[in-house]
């Protein structure tokens, strides 16, 4: 397992991060702490969780996820050996996330509210990386909208501001140790660092957005500043949602995959998409790869990425995904990549 910096914050992070987000709907707590000591064994020491996780989101589960990572750092009293990052949801309707029904936003109380409820279910004094899960304001979020720029809506809107000195509280109190962003555009993380410079407070150490074959716009106008400001990518749905590995392909439902029992892969479902990943699997069978871990090397591979976030349901799933590490991403293969995303570039954003 590699180890990269996570922006200037001093820490360093496995290059892989397991994700969390299917433990207490589609797994248990058992198998999340299965998951766990699998994954530190093999050298995984971050791990990414949210307040609203587990996905689907719905008040019967929410916090579960970080409740059964909570369990195991109790049980394993290992809390010094992983780094640790949760998320405070944005503005939006799930007004069952806070006591008093009002729905969450990104300020004060919300995140100071927020911060207290993910530390006990975690059961640990203090986060390594608090992240925002999505903006304030209003953009379109998660494949729905592409990459078509859309002038704001009048709607309220936290300012960065306002929400930077939240989170400064946090870090003082000692409740926090660094910030990160996730599904953020240039323009917010931007925004953001010069936040920081003019001592509103922390400086973002990273950002979490989707990347993957079917969607490499992080390259455009993100991947920039992990090499000029060192906010890296902190990337997730590397897999696109499963749809990478073939399972889907040509109408298939698996019985028990997610797309399956929770109909939520729209975001793969588009025009150009299953063309692109016919074009992916056929390289994989060409070079004698996995399809997954074809995937999964490429994305750990880029230079702007800090970590990969994986996510499995199965052991054998998780075997896998860990198992990339061992691919090498040769100038030969990057180069017939990079023709298919000629060919069928971006058809998922």
């Amino acid at each position: 397992m590699d180890y990269k910096p996570l922006g200037r914050t001093g820490l360093s992070v496995s290059a892989i991060c397991l994700g969390s987000m299917t433990w207490g709907q589609q797994n248990t707590e058992a198998e999340g702490h299965e998951q766990l000591d699998f994954a530190l064994d093999r050298g995984v020491t971050f791990i990414d969780t949210a307040e609203i996780y587990s996905i689907p989101p719905c008040p019967e589960t929410q916090g579960s996820t970080e409740r059964i990572i909570g369990s195991w750092l109790a049980a394993r009293k290992n809390r010094d050996r992983v780094i640790i990052a949760t998320k405070v949801a944005g503005r939006g309707d799930a007004h069952w996330l806070r006591a008093d029904g009002a729905p969450p936003v990104l300020d004060r109380k919300n995140i100071h509210v927020a911060i207290d409820g993910s530390l006990k279910r975690l059961q640990t004094d203090y986060v390594d990386l608090y992240q925002l899960h999505w903006p304030d304001r209003s953009l379109p979020l998660w494949g729905a909208g592409g990459t078509t720029y859309r002038p704001p809506s009048t709607r309220a809107e936290v300012p960065i501001e306002e929400t930077l000195a939240a989170l400064d509280e946090l870090v003082k109190a000692g409740k926090v140790r660094h910030i990160g962003l996730s599904n953020e555009t240039p323009w917010g993380v931007a925004r953001f660092l010069r936040a920081a410079e003019l001592g509103h407070g922390p400086r973002v150490a990273s950002i979490q957005n989707a990347y993957n074959l079917l969607n490499r716009t992080f390259e455009m106008g993100l991947a920039e500043f992990a090499e000029r400001d060192q906010v890296g990518l902190l990337a997730y749905s590397p897999l696109a949602q499963g749809y990478l590995t073939g399972k889907y392909q040509h109408g298939a439902r698996p019985p028990g995959a997610r797309t399956t029992l929770f109909q939520r892969g729209q975001r793969y479902e588009k025009p150009g998409v299953e063309a692109a990943i016919d074009a992916y699997l056929a390289l994989a069978r060409d070079l004698g790869l996995d399809p997954a871990q074809l995937a999964l090397a490429y994305v750990t591979s880029r230079p702007f990425v800090t970590s990969n976030i994986i996510g499995a349901t199965t052991m054998a799933q998780l075997k896998t995904d860990l198992d990339s590490v061992a691919v090498r991403i040769t100038p030969e293969i990057e180069r017939r990549i990079d023709e298919i995303h000629q060919l069928h570039s971006n058809p998922a954003p």
